[in-house]
């Protein structure tokens, strides 16, 4: 069983203001401004988050008058979870079979 659990997320994620951006948005989309407002953070370092975000999926943009509004993509998440639960699955087959290479 191969399982590829994609880089590009872990390390997207990896960051705690990336982590407290993706909590506040999987409760609302937001903008940049809000966004501002929330985390404290300056709008370029939150620009440069989310573009990280965007990047790696988990992140979709709407353009709204001349703001642009950030919402969190379910699906990347819910792949995610899949692969970790499938590497626990498997972990716990291991562990109940006491499955150990002969050396």
């Amino acid at each position: 069983m191969v399982i590829s659990v994609d880089s590009d997320v872990l390390k997207a994620l990896a960051d705690p203001l990336r982590m407290q951006i993706i909590a506040l948005l999987s409760r609302e989309a937001l903008c940049t401004t809000h966004l501002v407002e929330e985390t404290g953070a300056k709008q370029t370092n939150l620009s440069n988050h989310l573009k990280i975000l965007r990047d790696a999926g988990l992140v979709d943009t709407e353009p709204c008058g001349r703001f642009t509004y950030y919402s969190l993509r379910p699906e990347a998440l819910e792949g995610l979870t899949a692969e970790f639960a499938a590497l626990a699955s498997a972990a716990r087959l291991t562990a109940e079979a006491n499955f150990k290479r002969s050396c």
